[in-house]
Formats: structure tokens, sequence, C-alpha cells
């Protein structure tokens, strides 16, 4: 079969005299197989709901409704020896069917277009021969694909998944041709907001061009956002990559769902995809993002969110994370509801080291985080009734703690003031 098409293609195609009835039977052929595979999915739902009502009426006729017989079913169907023989056209069979029609394609571009057409009507089997078919084409025209280019600046409804694979094969060049590039951006921009249509030229994008539509990539389901990432992550030979893992985060964490109309687990699943790649966002990585993001204002919703994911993914960012915390309380962080959930959990899972984050809080507020974390008070007193400690902590706290009433004991039996100077060099505290 291979050396007849080749011989039509190479040979015979080029023959004015011949050539429009090859082109025609070729055409034939193609949509032939287009129309045994939507009979086929035509039949297999009917087959289905056939079967439903034979069963819905099998039940009626149990309880006594209704004795009548189906006037149709499964096995009715069966036994129609055309269904039978549309009923399923393999994928082998549909290879056969649009061969031809693809070698002409080689030696007329402008024939793809009805792939293109026909595609978003085609069968699981046909589709499948058009994505086998499709690369082989491609590689062959080569340089000559401006037909290719004209079909890809208005593409047929239904047939994105195949524009995504045209543009994934034709981007596989070291350097995808700029013609491609600005074709493929004019249509995000004009006719197809589809986000997934991008993927194939991410590599070439400057981080100029990527920041503006990484929401809607964060918005592709969850696989075709980490095809997308890798993309960026890879960049291309000259310019590098688009974007940093560090930076990859931070675009993450700018992203506000309502004003951008993405879901919040979205957002969420973005960012856990980056903590799977250990090896790419490692905690050098986690402690860049995070450092820039805490000085944000307002402060990223996710934040806290991704604080604690990056202390469980590394515990020995503990340290790291006892500075973040820190800054937190010095941005008021009770004042921001949201956030205050998570620095309070966050707390609460570092213990003991965030002992003394948890004793820079305003005593309200710290009465407050001991009376969501219960288990954290018995312990926190522990740690505060240490010398060292307990000097430099102000009354007010001591009091939520149930400390100043053996402060003041501790006052009224000595027998005389410190030196003061004395007292700061022993406790490490600086006079109040």
């Amino acid at each position: 079969l291979a050396k007849a098409i080749r011989l039509v293609a190479n040979k015979l195609y080029p023959l004015k005299y011949v050539s429009e009835a090859i082109e025609q039977y070729a055409i034939n052929m193609l949509l032939s197989a287009v129309d045994c595979s939507i009979d086929a999915d035509a039949l297999h739902s009917g087959s289905a709901d056939a079967k439903r009502a034979e069963i819905g009426l099998k039940d009626t006729s149990i309880s006594g409704h209704q004795h009548s017989q189906p006037a149709t079913s499964v096995d009715d169907l069966a036994k129609d020896s055309n269904a039978q023989m549309i009923a399923s056209i393999p994928f082998a069979e549909a290879q056969r069917l649009i061969s031809l029609y693809f070698a002409l394609c080689i030696k007329k571009p402008g024939l793809l277009w009805r792939v293109f057409d026909v595609y978003a009507r085609s069968g699981r089997s046909v589709k499948q021969a058009i994505h086998r078919h499709i690369p082989i084409l491609l590689r062959a025209l080569g340089s000559s694909y401006s037909e290719v280019l004209h079909i890809i600046s208005d593409p047929p409804v239904g047939s994105e998944n195949l524009l995504i694979l045209v543009l994934q094969v034709l981007a596989e060049q070291a350097t995808p041709p700029p013609d491609l590039i600005t074709t493929v951006k004019h249509l995000y921009e004009t006719k197809l907001k589809d986000a997934a249509i991008l993927i194939p030229i991410l590599p070439s994008l400057s981080k100029k061009e990527v920041l503006p539509i990484f929401p809607r990539l964060v918005g592709l389901p969850l696989d075709k956002f980490q095809q997308a990432l890798a993309h960026i992550l890879q960049g291309s030979a000259h310019t590098g990559p688009a974007l940093t893992p560090a930076e990859v985060l931070v675009a993450i964490h700018d992203i506000v769902p309502e004003k951008e109309g993405i879901a919040l687990k979205k957002v969420t699943d973005a960012c856990s995809a980056c903590f799977e790649q250990r090896t790419v966002f490692t905690q050098h990585v986690l402690a860049k993002a995070l450092n820039q993001m805490v000085d944000r204002t307002p402060l990223p919703l996710l934040f806290m969110r991704t604080v604690i994911q990056a202390i469980d993914a590394f515990p020995t960012l503990v340290d790291f994370v006892m500075e973040i915390l820190s800054k937190l309380v010095s941005r008021q962080i009770w004042k921001m509801p949201k956030l205050w959930v998570g620095f309070l959990k966050c707390v609460s899972q570092t213990q003991p080291h965030s002992f003394n984050v948890l004793l820079q809080l305003p005593a309200p507020q710290l009465e407050s985080a001991l009376n969501k974390y219960a288990t954290l008070r018995s312990s926190l007193a522990a740690y505060s009734s240490q010398p060292s400690v307990k000097s430099s902590l102000p009354r007010s706290t001591l009091s939520v703690l149930g400390l100043s009433n053996e402060s003041s004991s501790t006052q009224a039996h000595l027998p005389a003031p410190l030196n003061t100077s004395r007292t700061s060099s022993i406790h490490g505290a600086a006079p109040t």
C-alpha cells in the first residue's frame, strides 16, 4: 500500500489530466473514514440508549404496569449487518483510508485545511491516525509551511487539539520561526483565548511576555499547566528560562483568583505542582521566593499556606521560617484574618522553635493564640519561666501566661535592687 501511495503521489498526481481525479478520490477516502467513525459513535451511543430502554421496559413489565417488548434492543441492532460493518473502524483501517490524502498534502499543503475542518467530527481512531500522520507531514514540508501558518491563523472550531499538536511539531526546532510565534500570539490575542495553544511557544517568550498570560496558564487543567511550567523553566538556548523557579512561585502567589476569574483550587494546585519538583524548587528557591513575598503589600493570600508547605518539605528551613514569622508579627499579622489563621497553625506546628515568635505578640493576640491552640499554653509557660527569658517579658505577657503573681512574689523577697548594667549583662536584656 505504501509503495502504491508513493507512486500515485509522486508520479501520477503531478500530471494535470489526472490530478483532479486523484485528489477527489483521496478526499472521498478521507470523508469515508470520518463518516464511518461518526456512524460508529452514533451506533455506540444508540446501543447504550437502547440497552437502557430495554432494561427500563423490562423493569416496568415486572412491576405489572407494562407488558410490551421494547421496539429496538441491542440484539436487534447487532443483527443489522450494515451497522455491524461500521460499528468499529479500526485504527489500521482509518490510517489506510487517510494515507493517500496526507501524501497529497505534502505535494499541496493547502489541502491540510480539510483535515482541520473534519477533525472535530472525527471518531477516536481517525483522530489517532491523523495524529500519527501530522508529524510526518510537517517534517516533510520543512520550511515550506506558509499554508500551515495560514490555517493556524484561523483554525476551525473544535480543532484545538490538532492545532496544539501541529504547534508542538513546528516548535520542536531549537529556535521556532519568528513568523510562527507571531501567528500564534496573534491568534491567542484575537480569536482563540485558550492559553493551551501558547504552550509550545513558551520557551521562546520573554519574561515580559509570559507574566501577563501566566494566570491563564494556571487556569488550565493541571496536566497542561505542568507542561507549560516545564516549557517556561526550559526556555530557549539563546535566552534561557523565561522565569526562574523563584519567579514562578512569586507569580503564582501574585494571582488574585477573584480578579482573574480563576478558582482558588487552581492556584493551590499550581503551588503543589511546584513542591513536587524538589530538585527544581529547592529550599534555596523557596527561601528566596518567601523573602520577596513577605514584604509585599498586601501579603499574598496563600503566603502562610506556602510557608507551612515549605517547612514540611524542608525541615531545615525552620530558623529561616522563624525570621519570616517575626517579620509578620512586626507587620501585625493578626489584622489579616485569613493569614492569621495560617500563622497560628504554623507556630503551633513548629513549637518549641516558635516560642520566641509567640512571645513577640501583644498580650491580647497571645491570649487568642493560646485559646486557639490550648496545648501551647503549658509548654510556653514552662519555657517563659526560665529566668533568662522571663526577665525580658512585659508584665502583660507574664499575666497571660499565669506568671505575673510569681514575678511579684519574687520581687518582694529581693533584698535590694540589682545593678542595672550587671543585670543586663547576666540576662542579655536591655533595661526597660
